[in-house]
């Protein structure tokens, strides 16, 4: 098990709120409570599908997921207004116990909604995602989180295919076509990571 004492100390020297939780079912509680009447983006995760908080915050907020379209509305339309909210959450494909947190996308609508412009933003991070440092951070994102979203997206590329590593492709279809790091909490937004002690998404 992850020492989160440690890792919470760390995220909060680089400027992050932290909260920490045993399992999903409370920190689920913890988001349910905390965001009420706001317009909140959701980025693409199987951690927040998990944790069904689209359920949740949809009955007292106004929830913007482009993987839950309301009647007559394209996915890039919701993407935008996932973008312009006051709230996003976001789960990451690599947390690293010396702060350094990671995500590759595609469209790139989520690592740009969690970069900049909201009032907060929560990123919600299961301990299988948390790694030794930067380097083993980034390798996570790449070999285990990219594979398995391929996967999930059955996108026509050769990690997809074996699901074991990524394979540096050259593929139109390839989905890892963005890389942020935050180094530490960037200025003019408020950002709260969410650990929990169980493992959750990729």
């Amino acid at each position: 098990m992850v020492d989160f004492k440690n890792l919470k100390a760390t995220l909060e020297s680089r400027g992050y709120g932290v909260t920490c939780f045993d399992t999903a079912a409370a920190a689920a509680d913890y988001l349910d409570e905390s965001i009420d009447d706001k317009t909140v983006g959701f980025g693409g995760s199987v951690t927040l599908e998990q944790m069904g908080l689209y359920d949740r915050l949809a009955l007292h907020n106004e929830v913007f997921y482009h993987n839950r379209l309301p009647g007559g509305k394209m996915a890039d339309a919701v993407r935008r207004e996932a973008n312009a909210a006051q709230i996003y959450l976001s789960s990451v494909n690599g947390l690293a116990e010396t702060g350094e947190i990671i995500n590759i996308d595609g469209s790139c609508n989520r690592v740009a909604s969690i970069l900049f412009g909201h009032e907060k933003v929560y990123l919600i991070v299961g301990e299988n995602k948390i790694a030794k440092d930067y380097d083993a951070a980034l390798w996570r994102a790449r070999n285990i989180a990219a594979p398995k979203n391929a996967q999930r997206m059955k996108a026509k590329t050769p990690c997809a295919k074996k699901g074991d590593k990524c394979y540096e492709c050259s593929s139109p279809y390839r989905i890892c076509r963005a890389l942020s790091v935050l180094w530490e909490s960037p200025f003019r937004s408020d950002f709260e990571v969410i650990l929990i002690h169980e493992e959750l998404g990729f």
